[in-house]
């Protein structure tokens, strides 16, 4: 039996699909008033918890040969500063010691990108155990690093861990919509009138999945893999979706500097309005950093092999088809 916290996001309920398609028994950590349409009739096992209650994990992990540990606050803002603490890097320290505590067979622990510091503009961010908040920008970002840290420490005094870091997630699946499923609607929705500079690393969701599995099965103990896909400019990906699509990509680019600026006026606007931002000052600066990276490392141990990045475009379109535009 193997326990996936987070299992209800876009990354954990894809990792379910894959592992009830692999045979596994999954139960799935969820709280008490989460929705967990994602998962539904999968035949999985559900139990209640919260990463923030140890007491609740010790019940919830008791019997499992992996803990895939997925659950965390995903934030490109500046707020949700208490709660990215309390969830990404409390949590994470709760699930590791509970699994170090019942002496579980393997954790996997679902870093990001992010955790990494970013090197000069045109050298590939690559593993390191070199993991500080302090070196790090935003509050994100500093979480992961803080949460990757302890879990590799706890790996030096017994705990068998493996940590995986995905670069940008798309892909079908995607229930409660990102920044970046969002626009991939509003694209589809013709309501997308500009773009920004820029570029990121994007992988498909069901390659995380089985990047993750792969590291449960073959990564070293106290070892970390980067799961990347395919590095597209933002211009790139918008001449995909109008081929797939046949809308017509917007051409007006808003200057670097302006978006950054704009960026936090934009994050209060929609905070007022109670919408998710399509952009903000540090997703304007993560996507004119350098995010070039590889993924040498999981293909050569793990057998990790992303997909072409259109073909994650096209699955996206359909599954946004039938799914989301359908419904609203």
């Amino acid at each position: 039996m193997v326990v996936v916290t987070g299992a209800t996001g876009h990354i954990g309920n894809a990792l379910v699909r894959e592992l009830v398609a692999g045979g596994e028994q999954v139960r799935a950590l969820v709280l008490p008033s989460e929705p967990v349409k994602s998962i539904e009739g999968l035949g999985i096992e559900f139990i209640y918890g919260d990463v923030r209650d140890y007491r609740s994990l010790i019940r919830a992990f008791k019997g499992a040969s992996v803990v895939y540990h997925l659950a965390g606050i995903v934030a490109i803002g500046s707020g949700k500063r208490k709660l990215l603490r309390d969830v990404n890097v409390q949590g994470t320290k709760n699930v590791s010691d509970a699994c170090f505590d019942l002496g579980v067979p393997r954790l996997v622990y679902v870093s990001s990108i992010h955790a990494f510091k970013e090197p000069p503009m045109g050298t590939p961010i690559l593993e390191t155990k070199d993991f500080d908040a302090s070196k790090v920008s935003g509050g994100y970002a500093k979480s992961k690093a803080e949460a990757t840290k302890y879990v590799l420490g706890l790996t030096e005094k017994g705990l068998d861990a493996v940590v995986v870091h995905p670069t940008g997630v798309i892909g079908p699946y995607e229930y409660k919509l990102s920044h970046m499923g969002q626009l991939f609607v509003d694209f589809m929705k013709n309501r997308l009138f500009a773009i920004v500079n820029g570029a990121y690393d994007f992988v498909d969701v069901r390659d995380v999945a089985k990047g993750i599995m792969l590291a449960a099965k073959f990564g070293r103990k106290g070892e970390n893999y980067i799961l990347s896909g395919e590095h597209v400019t933002i211009k790139a990906m918008m001449q995909v979706l109008q081929d797939e699509t046949g809308i017509k990509a917007p051409r007006r680019v808003i200057p670097t500097w302006f978006a950054y600026i704009t960026g936090a006026f934009a994050e209060l606007y929609y905070m007022a309005m109670r919408q998710k931002p399509l952009f903000t000052s540090y997703s304007v600066a993560t996507l004119s950093g350098n995010s070039l990276t590889s993924c040498n490392k999981a293909s050569k141990e793990l057998g990790y092999s992303p997909r072409p990045f259109k073909e994650t475009v096209k699955d996206t379109v359909a599954w946004l088809k039938k799914t989301v535009l359908k419904s609203g």
